[in-house]
């Protein structure tokens, strides 16, 4: 939440940014602009972290204030890195982001070790081998990109950048609110025994995470750099379809083999339960990464104003439906809240994208995507589908959505291609 409310939007605002202009000095302003700002304002929360320390201490619960100001130090490295690691992706060099990333990791679990396990640092230990890799890298980036950093500060471009991002920190606290509240109105309305069953279908369902951390780290670079308005609007209707197919699939695959999944995962077959709420959960992350698709139109024309608007209610449904459900049905009525809140924040979204930049979307294949994945998903659970049988639903999903007419003539030409056995020469 500090980190969301200190970069003011920023973060957001410079991908839309750097793209809006093709030649090179306007697009160093941006990154100045934005690298002097993230700094300043990381800064400035570090400071107030420190000397702050021990009141926010109290407020959380933390009686060790140093472990307060460590995770101020966190923030700082965590918000500069990623201003940084952002020009890879607007450079569109993957390999590039990767490597900085997996250093990150390395450094970090390294460093972790070392302190809690060589050291004994305990909690302090945890909280520094966190940030560390991140701050060590993000010193190496800082020699790498000497260059293009350098004392310029355009305070026009700042005031229109946070005209755009500000809207965007309230509607990421939404955001946030709707990720956390199931697990909070749990905890009070049924108690901690519920939540840990379905902290364990929140672990399971999280594999979806993978499918759209990897889709959110390269979409709005691309997205923003496609020039052409027709080209863009056609590319947003495919990618639309294409990852809801994907994500709904994933959806399937994780609701239906829940069961066992969890077994894996969790010795004590009193956890087993949250597997009940892993199809919600996942089907709620699927509608989720369409309304990421959706926004896009609305960040292409600057119209962000109303996009607190929009998480905001879809929030407000998932507290609603938290507190009527919860008390009658526990974990699963925080997964149909939690599915409700996704699906409302994609329909709104949708509303207000269609009006500023509206797209031919390929609705009725979305809906076919999507719709499939849902009635397959219930109608394992309904028969107790065995693991074999489970695995067998799961494949058939692409064959199903073939059957009825899902794939347009050039995709079942190209499939075709693919899966036609080659000639044998003798």
């Amino acid at each position: 939440m500090v980190v969301t409310i200190l970069r003011g939007g920023i973060s957001s605002a410079f991908f839309r940014f750097y793209f809006d202009t093709k030649e090179r000095a306007g697009q160093l302003l941006v990154l100045r602009t934005s690298f002097w700002y993230t700094m300043v304002a990381a800064t400035l929360g570090l400071l107030a972290g420190v000397v702050f320390a021990q009141p926010i201490g109290d407020l959380v619960g933390v009686d060790d204030s140093k472990l307060v100001a460590a995770a101020f130090v966190g923030v700082w490295a965590q918000m500069n890195y990623e201003q940084l690691t952002s020009l890879f992706r607007v450079e569109e060099r993957s390999l590039a982001f990767v490597g900085a990333t997996l250093v990150n990791l390395l450094v970090t679990v390294g460093a972790t070790v070392i302190l809690v396990v060589g050291l004994d640092q305990g909690a302090l230990g945890v909280i520094v081998g966190n940030w560390i890799g991140t701050l060590v890298v993000y010193l190496g980036l800082l020699g790498y990109r000497r260059e293009q950093l350098g004392l310029q500060f355009d305070r026009k471009l700042l005031r229109e950048m946070q005209h755009f991002g500000w809207p965007l920190v309230p509607a990421a606290l939404a955001l946030i609110g709707i990720n956390f509240a199931d697990r909070f109105f749990l905890s009070h309305l049924s108690g901690l025994n519920e939540v840990g069953k379905y902290e364990l279908g929140v672990r399971v369902a999280s594999a979806m995470v993978l499918l759209l951390t990897a889709f959110r780290t390269a979409w709005p670079a691309f997205a923003y750099s496609l020039d052409d308005e027709r080209e863009a609007k056609r590319t947003y209707a495919f990618v639309l379809t294409y990852l809801v197919f994907l994500a709904s699939w994933l959806a399937l695959g994780l609701g239906i083999l829940a069961p066992w999944i969890v077994r894996v995962l969790a010795s004590n077959d009193a956890f087993w339960a949250g597997a009940d709420v892993v199809g919600m959960l996942a089907f709620g992350t699927a509608f989720y990464a369409a309304y990421i698709v959706m926004a896009i139109g609305v960040g292409r024309t600057r119209r962000t104003q109303f996009n607190w608007v929009i998480t905001g209610i879809a929030a407000i449904v998932n507290f609603a439906l938290c507190l009527a459900l919860i008390p009658s049905y526990g974990m699963v009525g925080a997964g149909i809240a939690t599915l409700a809140a996704y699906i409302a924040l994609f329909l709104a979204m949708t509303y207000w994208a269609q009006k500023v930049y509206p797209v031919r979307y390929q609705w009725v294949r979305v809906a076919k995507a999507i719709g499939v994945a849902g009635v397959l998903t219930v109608g394992a659970k309904l028969v107790d589908a065995p693991l074999a049988l489970a695995i067998v639903i799961a494949l058939s999903y692409p064959i199903v959505l073939g059957l009825i007419g899902f794939y347009l003539p050039a995709e079942r030409a190209r499939l075709k291609a693919i899966y036609r056995p080659r000639a044998r020469y003798g």
